[in-house]
């Protein structure tokens, strides 16, 4: 969503002037073009703008009319846009409808906005500019070494260099680059940006990505210096559990700076023949198996102008592979966090040398910072886990063929030396050292984190410490996951984009952190993976030996994320821009079902994942539900959904078509799936769930379906069995239909399976399996064990939803209108939820006693809410020392039985309700 402050992405200008004094009492600031504050490298000639308002605080504030204009430059007339005056409270997703713009054109614009009062405020200047948006822009040839590593061996990472002249003075210096695998660039010994695992991770056989950066500051008059270091990364390096190479032999690199003097004129220095390379002290690079470092090799100065590079070598030029060069979409990863270990080392006695064991105290995904003083030629090993065993050594079988190791040699600087990796990640809590000739330096481990740098806007606390963890196990398992595309884990020979968890997860994912960039980027992958048939895979990006159906709820992600992205952040445009593909999809689905059942048993496609990992008695991982009557639930699900997309697209004929075939596969579902008498077909927990959630079901036969699934449930000691696919929707389903109490019982149950047993166990992040590891069996299968794998960690959206009580109105997307609602419950005595949205922060704390319940509100400017009070009939409500009707920005209250509900305009409010007990 929106992220309060100017620190702009590298090539991303944020102007400080966003927190100047207040002109007046409703301002438009933090402006954005497609999520982006100042973004460099925009190829959408209809971008999106989004601000919000500032405001003194009163109730009611909002936008009544807005005025964009936009220049070509900065405090010039609207020579390229001016949209007049729009009576509309409208403040995101605005469409720019001015003038084409050429490659490396800057955009200029402002907002003016009125508001209800009819004052009139303006912003400060904002911008976007273009990127190269022709394939005949692109001047700079593909280079690198002419050295190619093997199927299970890197070779050393290339540095690449040239030397160039600026002659007078800059007016600007825009850096355009990207490579096959992953870069560092340098200008002048400077890093340029400080983005990790560049360009980021595409389908490279369709398409590979470019960044921009303004340069401006790393130039100097007269003589200067450019270069870059590359790794295997996802191009050349491993995927999944593949070799090495999946993609391409070598790393290879592209760029360009564009020069452009005061005087008008322009100059490229573009990547070609004559640039040189060398090797350096990377002597391995790899994403999975770590990298190893020889600092004796290290090339002091080797991209500043004076460096002595006669003795490197000619590169290698290629030729321009037949793929698409694209923007980036998403944020990109980014340092977040530096973790200390919380207590000293440990030293265990190991044949043939002694091991330091450290903690870190969190689970978490980056790679470890090394302090060391040691001989020049000792070498350090570094390995990694995320658990220990009962001997207090690392437990890495679950890694599988991941070696997870990187290797520091040293140079023997008797003042220390202080290293840590560029091209690798690991997924760890522990750290193994290895190789120190005596005790460990106090600083010699720190942990750094990485992961796509999308902020948080979330936070969610309760009166339950263990609750308490449980988020912070959520939003540390999207952290490590959410690495430039939504992996299932961090730490195995996997890594990749499945995407039921994905599906399941998103919800939660855009409570916790802005992740609208993120899928964006993220649907554009999926769209690659589709299929000619148009089949949706299991990964995105897709890789050969996963198939390229996805089956239920994992293909179906194609149209579940962008339809929450939607309701989230309003974002009309992702659902434009994909709609072809989803109708494609649905049609596919509907072409290979049998009599509209999905993954029948008589068809030859792909039949899905089931409810993976289902603990309900089948013994296997795809659980007891029938494959078809989960193919068939979400059949219907994602065609409704796309009936729904349709109608806020304005293709009428197409939301009818797709509504009328939703009528009938929910026909098809009932006759195949469920009796009158409320028995659906395998008996499990996540067959009633799935018919629940999703509305197969005639309304009458809906309360015998759901005494079904909490009969089920309870018998099992009030205890779940659902796996991925259910687990996401049975909290939700209990609350809807009337047992928010069965709901409570199983989010405050501690035996496995349940969300808070591994907290019990001390995790740090969400599990894979409610059953990784217990006192009775010890670790689960080793070969599919992961600790840090977010999918269970859904039940955040019900959290924030139920227990604090925000959510969003569909009708109203983007939380223009929101739901206050809380549903106390369980053990608890209070709750407080935040979110940042797209308009501003909404806040909802809650405490209650015997016959009293107090709540805190704030809904942003420019938004509303309906609030509602779980209260009994005839309590009193006041907010300060006035009766709740007569409060300033409540109307529309009206009491009933169990609960009272007002409308609430913009502004904070402390209500108190008191009823006899």
């Amino acid at each position: 969503m929106f992220r309060d402050t100017t620190l702009a992405m590298p090539g991303r200008l944020a102007f400080g002037s966003v927190h100047s004094p207040m002109p007046a009492p409703t301002r438009p600031v933090q402006l954005r073009c497609n999520y982006f504050e100042n973004p460099l490298g925009v190829h959408d000639q209809t971008p999106r703008l989004s601000w919000r308002l500032a405001t003194d605080g009163r109730r009611g504030a909002r936008q009544t009319a807005y005025r964009i204009t936009v220049s070509s430059t900065r405090n010039g007339r609207a020579d390229l846009w001016n949209s007049g005056r729009v009576a509309s409270d409208a403040t995101t997703q605005i469409p720019y409808a001015g003038k084409p713009l050429a490659s490396r054109q800057r955009a200029w614009w402002q907002v003016e906005v009125w508001d209800e009062k009819n004052r009139r405020s303006e912003s400060s200047p904002a911008f976007w500019e273009t990127g190269l948006l022709h394939a005949a822009d692109w001047l700079g040839e593909w280079i690198g070494s002419s050295l190619a590593g093997g199927p299970e061996v890197s070779m050393p990472s290339p540095y690449v260099r040239t030397i160039f002249n600026v002659s007078r003075q800059l007016a600007s210096a825009r850096l355009y680059v990207t490579a096959l695998g992953c870069f560092e660039f340098e200008l002048n010994g400077r890093r340029v940006g400080r983005d990790e695992f560049t360009p980021g991770w595409t389908d490279y056989a369709k398409r590979v990505q470019y960044i921009v950066y303004d340069v401006a500051a790393l130039l100097k008059p007269g003589a200067n210096a450019a270069g870059a270091i590359l790794g295997d990364g996802w191009y050349a390096g491993r995927v999944g559990w593949r070799t090495r190479g999946y993609y391409g032999d070598r790393p290879k690199l592209r760029a360009q700076l564009v020069l452009t003097y005061a005087d008008g004129a322009t100059a490229v220095v573009a990547t070609d023949s004559a640039w040189k390379v060398a090797f350096g002290p990377i002597t391995e690079s790899d994403i999975m198996a770590g990298e190893t470092y020889d600092a004796r090799r290290e090339l002091p100065g080797w991209s500043t102008a004076g460096y002595d590079d006669r003795a490197w070598l000619p590169v290698t030029t290629f030729p321009a592979p037949a793929i698409d060069l694209s923007p980036v979409l998403g944020p990109p990863v980014r340092v977040t966090q530096e973790i200390k270990p919380v207590a000293p080392p440990k030293k265990l006695e190991i044949w043939p040398a002694p091991v330091w064991i450290y903690d870190l105290g969190q689970n978490m995904v980056g790679r470890v910072r090394l302090r060391a003083k040691l001989a020049a030629g000792q070498t350090v090993r570094l390995r990694f886990a995320e658990v220990l065993n009962p001997d207090g050594t690392l437990y890495t079988e679950n890694l599988r063929a991941a070696r997870c190791t990187d290797f520091y040699t040293a140079k023997g600087d008797p003042q220390g030396e202080t290293w840590e990796p560029r091209f690798t990640f690991h997924g760890f809590r522990y750290v193994e050292l290895e190789g120190l000739p005596g005790d460990p330096l106090p600083d010699a481990v720190t942990g750094v984190v990485l992961h796509s740098d999308t902020p948080r806007t979330g936070d969610f606390s309760t009166s339950d410490p263990l609750i308490n963890q449980l988020q912070r196990n959520i939003d540390w398992g999207q952290r490590g996951n959410f690495l430039e595309v939504p992996t299932d884990c961090p730490q195995r020979n996997e890594r990749l984009g499945w995407m039921g968890d994905a599906q399941v997860f998103c919800r939660t994912a855009a409570w916790n952190r802005d992740v609208a960039a993120f899928f964006n980027k993220w649907q554009r992958d999926i769209a690659d993976a589709q299929g000619k048939e148009g089949q949706m895979p299991s990964v995105a990006p897709h890789i050969e030996g996963v198939g390229p159906d996805g089956g239920p709820a994992w293909a179906d992600a194609a149209v579940i994320c962008p339809w929450t992205m939607y309701l989230c952040y309003g974002d009309k445009e992702l659902l434009a821009r994909h709609f072809a593909s989803l109708e494609k999809f649905i049609a596919y689905m509907e072409d290979q079902a049998k009599a509209l059942i999905r993954s029948h048993p008589d068809t030859k496609v792909w039949h899905g994942y089931g409810d993976w990992l289902a603990l309900d008695g089948s013994g296997n991982v795809f659980g007891n539900t029938p494959k078809d009557l989960i193919g068939t639930a979400l059949f219907c699900y994602s065609t409704d959904l796309v009936a729904k997309m349709a109608r806020v697209l304005g293709r009428t004929g197409d939301a009818v078509r797709h509504e009328k075939l939703a009528a009938r596969i929910r026909r098809a579902y009932q006759q195949r799936f469920l009796t009158d008498d409320g028995v659906a077909a395998g008996l499990t927990q996540t067959s009633y769930v799935l018919t629940l959630q999703f509305d197969l079901a005639p309304a009458a036969v809906r309360p015998k379906l759901m005494r079904e699934l909490v009969r089920d449930i309870e018998q099992r000691g009030w205890q779940l069995t659902t796996g991925f696919v259910g687990a996401s929707y049975l909290p939700h389903v209990l609350t809807r239909f009337g047992r928010n109490d069965v709901a409570y019982k199983l989010l405050h149950q501690k035996k496995w399976p349940s969300w808070l047993y591994a907290v019990t166990q001390g995790a740090t992040t969400i599990w894979e399996r409610w059953d990784g590891w217990t006192k009775e069996k010890g670790f689960q299968d080793k070969g599919m064990n992961s600790f840090n794998h977010y999918a269970y960690g859904a039940i955040g959206s019900w959290l924030y939803a139920v227990v604090a009580g925000v959510d969003l109105d569909p009708a109203a997307p983007a939380f223009k209108r929101i739901r206050l609602t809380p549903r106390p419950g369980g053990e608890l005595t209070r709750a407080r939820g935040t979110l940042d949205t797209p308009h501003g922060k909404i806040v909802s704390a809650w405490k209650t006693a015997a016959g009293r319940f107090e709540w805190e509100v704030t809904v942003p400017p420019n938004a509303t809410a309906t609030a509602t009070f779980p209260i009994p009939a005839g309590s009193k409500i006041t907010e300060g020392r006035s009766p709740l009707a007569r409060s300033a920005g409540v109307s529309a209250v009206k009491a009933g039985k169990a609960a009272t509900t007002c409308e609430l305009a913009a502004g904070t409010y402390r209500f108190t309700a008191t009823w006899k007990v």
